[in-house]
């Protein structure tokens, strides 16, 4: 008798999306290529809760059967509330807000939430790339991590950078923040995750340089990663564009999910 197949550790077949903006709708719409199944979205309460294919739901206690693995499309208070109630009932989560890791707060209750549910959140790289180079890299000693996140003016309204300088005035590149990544991802909770990705990936919140700039001269988000290490040194950019539908939200992030999800279902990957 042979032996029979054996599928990988999690073969995805249903997930719960948090959230409904942009991101989420773009991920929505690749499920069907990977043979997943939306069983509901979860919204903030009264948001669009009735009768929908999958159904609306404000509270994860309310689903309908229980999901393979929840998403996190929702953004830093949207992890924060129903991170930990996923990871405490034994349903992985995967997230691009890694921002909310900053406040350690809410990495110590889902920290607390994945031990006790024995669940894992899956940290997903978003706006940015690189990261397998500098999770390498961290393996010895690094001298250097510095990030810089560069936006057009209007990339920035909404944003402390507002109170910082005057946005409509400028008409050469302005740095409006230098601190930490945990400074940056505290301040600046909608426009920070990449900081964060940085700094979990390499030598943490408190060590990775972060310096933002509002820029007329750009049309896109620009962001630059420069490291420095016993391996050596690397330097890279990435200009990235926003989804058609709401171009604040990172195209590059909505498929960064949609590519962690299809590397799950192979039983060869990365």
């Amino acid at each position: 008798m042979g032996v029979p197949a054996r599928l990988p550790n999690l073969m995805l077949r249903t997930v719960a999306i948090i959230g409904h903006g942009a991101i989420a709708r773009y991920v929505r719409a690749q499920l069907p290529a990977l043979n997943i199944t939306e069983i509901a979205a979860i919204v903030r309460p009264g948001k669009e809760i009735g009768d929908s294919t999958p159904p609306f739901i404000s509270d994860l206690n309310d689903l309908p059967s229980r999901p393979d693995l929840v998403i996190d499309c929702g953004g830093h208070q949207a992890l924060a509330a129903h991170g930990p109630v996923a990871l405490a009932l034994g349903i992985d989560v995967m997230t691009v807000s890694l921002g909310a890791l900053a406040d350690l707060q809410i990495e110590r209750s889902l920290r607390d939430a994945g031990i006790a549910g024995g669940a894992r959140l899956h940290l997903v790289s978003g706006a940015i790339g690189g990261l397998d180079a500098l999770r390498s890299a961290a393996v010895g000693t690094i001298s250097q991590v510095s990030y810089t996140g560069r936006k057009p003016p209007n990339g920035w309204r909404g944003s402390p950078a507002e109170a910082a300088i005057d946005l409509d005035a400028i008409t050469a590149p302005t740095p409006h923040f230098n601190g930490t990544a945990r400074e940056a991802a505290l301040t600046y909770p909608k426009n920070a995750n990449v900081a964060a990705a940085v700094a979990l990936a390499g030598i943490g919140f408190d060590k990775t340089q972060v310096e933002l700039i509002a820029d007329p001269t750009v049309t896109e988000n620009i962001h630059e990663i420069a490291v420095q290490g016993a391996f050596g040194t690397f330097h890279f950019q990435i200009a990235g564009k926003g989804l058609p539908d709401n171009p604040r939200s990172s195209t590059l992030a909505a498929m960064s999910i949609v590519a962690a999800l299809a590397e799950m279902q192979k039983p060869i990957g990365f």
